[in-house]
């Protein structure tokens, strides 16, 4: 077999790509880094050469091609058990909460997107957004109090759902959103972990601005 490639976009603004790159760097896989920035001169005919969606990730081992990130996370799950709580009721927990993920929390995907390196944002409050906010700190406590003797992650060790969630950490950091002592705590384990580290620090030296995305400046 040969090494994977993994396509992600900037590694500033791209929460999907950070999901998939977590868990490989996780699983402590080498594989190829193929960075296309978003929104640069012909980005997107260069991912339709690696996604049918073009759109990132994009995992492609061999001839097997996966593009979407929860699909990767699955995929990875099945061949690295370890990824999900050994525990067949937690496992149904964290394929319900990573599915929530997947596809909910609009307002925060909108008024707040992902920008690592910024700090200090501020944006302005809407009652789905507060929403957004209150439900997730509500997950990562369920998560937290059922697995804390485990380990600091949300089901004690490192699983896809903590990959689920990252960019929300980032989020919450970047615009400054008051958590619960809880979510705090969780927030501090993410954001210490080495792997975070390395993609916040190449996030730093990424030339790319997106304007579009640069929201909550004073």
């Amino acid at each position: 077999m040969g090494i994977p490639k993994l396509v992600i976009g900037n590694k500033n603004y791209s929460s999907w790509s950070l999901r998939a790159w977590l868990i490989l760097a996780k699983l402590d896989i080498k594989f190829e880094e193929i960075q296309i920035p978003l929104f640069s001169e012909g980005y997107q005919e260069k991912l339709f050469r690696y996604s049918p969606t073009g759109k990132v990730p994009v995992y492609i081992e061999d001839e097997l091609t996966i593009w979407d990130s929860l699909a990767i996370a699955e995929y990875l799950a099945e061949r690295y058990p370890t990824l999900l709580p050994s525990d067949f009721k937690q496992r149904a927990l964290a394929r319900s909460v990573s599915a929530e993920m997947h596809s909910s929390f609009f307002s925060l995907r909108s008024k707040m997107p992902m920008n690592c390196r910024a700090k200090d944002r501020h944006v302005e409050s809407t009652e789905e957004l507060t929403n957004d906010i209150q439900r997730i700190q509500a997950i990562w406590t369920t998560c937290r109090n059922q697995n804390r003797k485990a380990g600091s992650w949300l089901f004690g060790d490192f699983t896809i759902v903590d990959a689920m969630f990252a960019p929300v950490v980032f989020r919450f950091n970047t615009y400054g959103v008051e958590c619960d002592s809880i979510a705090t705590e969780y927030m501090k384990t993410v954001l210490n972990d080495s792997d975070i580290k390395r993609w916040y620090e190449a996030s730093k030296n990424e030339p790319e601005i997106i304007e579009q995305v640069e929201v909550g400046l004073n």
